[in-house]
């Protein structure tokens, strides 16, 4: 009878650990401190335990297995006393079934269906587990010596995930409703952050607009009202010698206490310079630190290559910034079959946004592979196809690309909610098919 009760018992306590390894598993350190703070009974201990998860587990391991090797051994020992050896086979294969449903399916259903609830109810038996002396010695004990058959490197594995991961949790949470789509949004544009390089948010050379350091408070000021810009950077000897920033703000104190004649060059801040290559969440970083709302962007043989504001590094964030003094033409907008965007638009943007898949390389803009692939530059209404879609060059500005028609040919349209473009302009869709007609067959002709 006796032998009966402790099968019963170790049965019992590898169900409980099974339950405790499956919910120590899955559970995440970032859920356990939201338990925290919702003041769960169980959560500060669980939040410790996750801590160094891979010393947890071991004992729990070590236990689990000892339950088993018992639970066979006095079942073996049982059978074989009331029964004679030959039963024994057929009541360990009896056992293993018994074994797995109950010790090991079950509980860890459990666990994996419950699995804050499980956590915080098995957090305080494993640390207390942890705590029992005999134990905690034999694991660290078998745990050296299975450290000299692993490689020096493999001493402690940390648990990570990579990008591709997070987007797919993401994804998981929002098709959960557990977050919303804009918040997907937002953490898939922090990720991507961190791959993004300074030259692909920045407003290039061509575009900066500058003031020379003989100008005066006055011009200054009216250069930024025509602009709408806060910020100056202020040249010497042109836009590779850059030797200052000023701020709107200072500039009309100045206005006020010096008179309109003041020279700029005697108020100006340094500038901060940064390598084009810079990681775009480093730069973040950076300008939360040091409070600088806008740097210099130097190329590799340190001439000026652009300059980048803190806004361009919010906007890769949350998307464009308007406001009321911003004149830019849209970067893209939908058009009947397709997209019409700014030369600069960055194209593996543009390959998110119509799930296309336009080819990259050692150009980071539209503009740029348009280039790449013409070996030329384009006239305006010059046509070319690349990876299947239609490209007509419709804006050209100083051997700059400033606007590009993409389609995909044969007058199929881009996934981009055109439809949903022509309602809004009070258009029917026979008339936008119409429009679309003519505008394929005016690219037809022009190729």
């Amino acid at each position: 009878m006796l032998g009966v009760v402790a099968v019963v018992v170790f049965v019992f306590a590898a169900a409980v650990l099974a339950a405790a390894e499956t919910s120590l598993t899955n559970m995440t350190r970032a859920r356990a401190t939201a338990l925290r703070e919702e003041e769960r009974k169980g959560a500060e201990i669980l939040e410790s335990l996750l801590q160094n998860r891979e010393r947890v587990l071991s004992p729990v391991l070590l236990v689990v297995l000892f339950c088993q090797l018992a639970a066979a051994t006095i079942v073996a020992a049982l059978v074989q006393d009331w029964f004679g050896s030959r039963w024994v086979i057929a009541a360990l294969a009896i056992e293993v079934v018994l074994f797995f449903v109950l010790a090991e399916a079950v509980p860890k259903a459990w666990a994996l269906q419950n699995s804050s609830r499980a956590a915080l109810a098995m957090a305080p038996i494993v640390s207390a587990l942890l705590k029992f002396p005999p134990i905690r010695w034999l694991t660290g004990l078998l745990l050296r010596v299975a450290g000299f058959f692993l490689p020096e490197s493999s001493g402690r594995i940390a648990v990570v995930a990579s990008d591709d991961e997070l987007l797919a949790f993401a994804k998981a949470a929002v098709d959960s409703d557990v977050i919303e789509q804009s918040e997907r949004k937002m953490i898939e544009s922090v990720i991507d952050l961190g791959d993004t390089l300074v030259r692909e948010v920045m407003t290039p050379r061509p575009d900066m607009v500058s003031l020379d350091a003989a100008a005066t408070v006055d011009q200054a000021i009216e250069l930024a009202i025509e602009h709408g810009f806060s910020r100056l950077p202020i040249t010497n000897e042109g836009v590779d010698d850059i030797v200052g920033v000023v701020h709107v703000k200072h500039l009309v104190g100045l206005q006020r206490k010096y008179g309109g004649d003041e020279p700029v060059s005697k108020h100006m801040s340094a500038p901060s310079y940064i390598p084009e290559s810079k990681p775009g969440d480093d730069l973040l970083r950076d300008m939360q630190a040091t409070q600088v709302h806008l740097a210099i962007v130097i190329d590799e043989y340190g001439g000026t290559a652009g300059l980048v504001t803190l806004e361009d590094l919010i906007e890769e964030l949350i998307g464009e910034i308007v406001d009321e003094f911003d004149n830019e033409s849209p970067v893209l907008e939908t058009i009947f079959g397709g997209v019409r965007v700014h030369g600069r638009m960055p194209v593996d943007e543009l390959n998110d946004i119509i799930e296309g898949e336009l080819p990259t390389g050692d150009w980071d803009t539209v503009g740029g592979l348009i280039f790449n692939t013409l070996g030329h530059v384009p006239v305006e209404g010059e046509v070319l196809e690349v990876a299947g879609l239609k490209m007509t060059v419709d804006g050209i500005h100083d051997r700059r690309i400033t606007s590009v028609q993409i389609r995909q040919p044969r007058g199929a349209r881009l996934d981009l909610e055109a439809e949903r473009a022509a309602a809004e302009r009070g258009v029917p869709t026979e008339t936008a098919e119409g429009e679309l007609a003519a505008a394929n067959k005016q690219d037809e002709s022009i190729s």
